[in-house]
Order: structure tokens, then C-alpha cells, then sequence
């Protein structure tokens, strides 16, 4: 698949999201400094590093959270570097939260509801024709015999991750960002999370994805960049990054057997 994926790549003349050396300082603290990479339509792209790397800050200045201090954020050519939060939204960029965000006094329909009313407002056909590719979704995710009507938070931590992902497909994004969708699943858990992303890549939606479970990063993603405060340390295949010798020193613990 990768191989296959790789001479996709090189045939294809615009990435869906590009990052060129976009810069996020807080006072003194650099949480990004100079990041570049590309994402394209059917590829998982995995960002990795220590706690306080700098992640979930480029994911909030992806989505237009914070602001970017230097450099250009475009999708499919446009720059959309300064658009607001729910602008990115309605391009195309969803996202996903360490910790679930979902509205906790609502049934899990409403909540489901929230991905399918932003494709009707992106103007998505499909939109109106919801139903099977939801049931399609809850099916991966494990969730097919769960009654909608139920509150979300009859739904175990790792039910709810899921509902936040199948939401954020619903809205049929040109890129899903997930972060750290693994975070306190167990190994079933994680396989859905395989099934979903999978589909995402059947439908060629661009996939970034942070994740500190590395066998699921290693095992999934076609292409990797490695950031350490703030600092863009590697880019590459799986492959390169496992090898590559600042990445061992100051992410996978400091020993090459890490």
C-alpha cells in the first residue's frame, strides 16, 4: 500500500495541506520554529514527539485556534494562513481532541448530527444522504448496536472517542486531524481506530495524525515528521525516522534498541 501510495504522490501536482515554515512563539517559548511539510489526499502523515514537542499547537495554528506568527498554512493552493476557526471548518480541515469535546447533556444522535450539519454547510450532496455512511462508520467503529437516542455519556471513554472521529468524517473533510486518537484505548479499541482511518484513506481525505502508541504510528503512517521543542528534528518514511539517530536520542529514549 505504501509503495502504491508513494507513486501517487509523485504523480500528484498539489498536496491537499502545506506548511512552510510556520513559526508559533509564546513570550520567550518557541512552540514552532520554521515547520514545512505536505499532506496529500489519501496519505497518513504522522507528527510525533516528546510531551511539550509542539503537536497539539500546530494542530491549533492548522485550525486557526492560534494565530500564526510567520509563515503560510494553504489547502489545495489557497492560502488560508489568517482565516478564522470555522471558516478552515467549513474548507474542509476537521479535527479531533486528545479528550473528547462533546455535548455531554445530549444523545448520541445529536452529537452525531453536529458532523452531518457541516457538510450540509460546505454544500456536500452527499450530506443529504447520511444514513448509510454513518451506519457505515459506527459499524467500524464498533458502535452499530448502540442506541442513538442514548445519552453520550452512557458511552465509555473509548465510545466516545470513537463518535468524535465518526463525527468528524461526516462532515466529509479534505484533511482529519487526529489527536492522539489511541490515548487510553485498549487493543480493540485500537483496531477501530485502524478501520476508521482506513476508510478516510478509501475516500482519499489527507489524515494527520498525533500519536504516542508507535507501533500504531509505525505500522500506519506512509510518511512521519518529528518535532522537538517546537523544532522540526526529521521527516520521512517510518523506515528513516526509526533509524535516525536524533530522533532515537531525544524521542524514543536515547538507545537505539528503543
Amino acid at each position: 500500500m505504501k509503495n502504491t501510495l508513494e507513486n501517487t504522490l509523485n504523480e500528484q501536482k498539489i498536496p491537499v495541506l502545506t506548511l512552510n515554515k510556520v513559526c508559533k512563539r509564546f513570550g520567550g517559548v518557541v512552540a514552532a520554529d520554521d515547520i514545512s511539510f505536505e499532506l496529500y489526499g489519501g496519505e497518513i502523515f504522522g507528527l510525533i514527539g516528546p510531551n511539550g514537542a509542539g503537536k497539539t499547537t500546530l494542530i491549533n495554528l492548522i485550525t486557526g485556534i492560534y494565530s500564526v506568527d510567520g509563515g503560510t498554512i494553504t489547502l489545495s493552493g489557497k492560502n488560508i494562513t489568517k482565516a478564522s476557526t470555522h471558516n478552515k471548518a467549513r474548507l474542509g480541515i476537521v479535527r479531533t481532541f486528545q479528550h473528547p469535546r462533546l455535548l455531554d447533556r445530549c444523545d448520541i444522535k445529536t452529537n452525531i448530527a453536529l458532523g452531518i450539519d457541516l457538510a450540509g454547510k460546505r454544500g456536500i450532496a452527499e450530506a443529504k444522504n447520511y444514513k448509510e455512511r454513518m451506519n457505515t462508520l459506527l459499524e467500524a467503529a464498533g458502535l452499530s448496536g448502540v442506541n442513538l437516542d442514548d445519552s453520550i455519556e452512557k458511552l465509555s471513554y473509548g465510545q466516545q472517542k470513537m463518535i468524535e472521529i465518526v463525527r468528524a468524517m461526516l462532515s466529509h473533510p479534505k484533511v482529519l486531524l487526529l489527536d492522539e486518537p489511541a490515548a487510553g484505548l485498549n487493543h480493540q479499541e485500537m483496531e477501530y481506530i485502524i478501520k476508521l482511518v482506513n476508510i478516510a484513506l478509501k475516500e482519499n481525505i489527507s489524515v494527520l495524525l498525533i500519536e504516542h502508541a508507535m507501533d500504531l504510528v509505525m505500522s500506519i503512517c506512509h510518511r512521519l515528521t518529528v518535532l522537538n521543542f517546537g523544532h522540526q528534528i526529521a521527516s520521512g518514511v517510518p523506515a528513516e525516522i526509526q533509524e535516525n539517530e536524533a530522533v532515537i536520542k531525544a524521542y524514543l529514549g536515547g538507545s537505539h534498541n528503543a
